[in-house]
């Protein structure tokens, strides 16, 4: 295990598979990470919010269900927001100017994001011309 540690590809290597156990702070989870809204309607809200935006970190996972740290700060900020009076839509705008459109699981439709929309056409599109031309030549 020395010796691996002395090549800078080995430190290298042993950093790239600590990395994650250092992902998290010790610090206390936020105030509402955990703790539901005392108002059913908003927490409700809140909920259905939580589930349509995308966890930064495990990016497979909505809010309401990453462990992430950082997931739990977003749903802090969110149920923060909607007992504040906010409307989802406005905390959804807020959240995608300040962590991008990748943050939600529908991104708007934009120069950016055209490749996401486009490309299932265009591989449906490539499938039946290809199952066109094979049928075709077996008739």
């Amino acid at each position: 295990m020395t010796s691996l540690l002395r090549h800078p590809v080995g430190i290298v290597a042993a950093l790239a598979f600590c990395a994650p156990a250092l992902a998290d702070s010790k610090l206390p989870p936020a105030d509402l990470a955990y703790t539901q809204l005392a108002d059913p309607a908003q927490e409700a809200e809140a909920k259905a919010l939580m589930d349509t935006l995308r966890c930064l970190v495990c990016q497979g996972q909505s809010i309401a269900d990453s462990d992430a740290e950082m997931a739990g700060d977003m749903r802090a900020l969110v149920r923060q927001k909607v007992a504040a009076g906010e409307s989802a839509g406005d905390i959804r705008k807020w959240l995608v100017q300040r962590y991008g459109d990748y943050v939600t699981y529908d991104p708007p439709l934009s120069w950016v994001t055209a490749p996401l929309w486009i490309a299932p056409l265009a591989l449906l599109l490539v499938g039946m011309l290809v199952a066109r031309r094979v049928f075709r030549r077996r008739a």
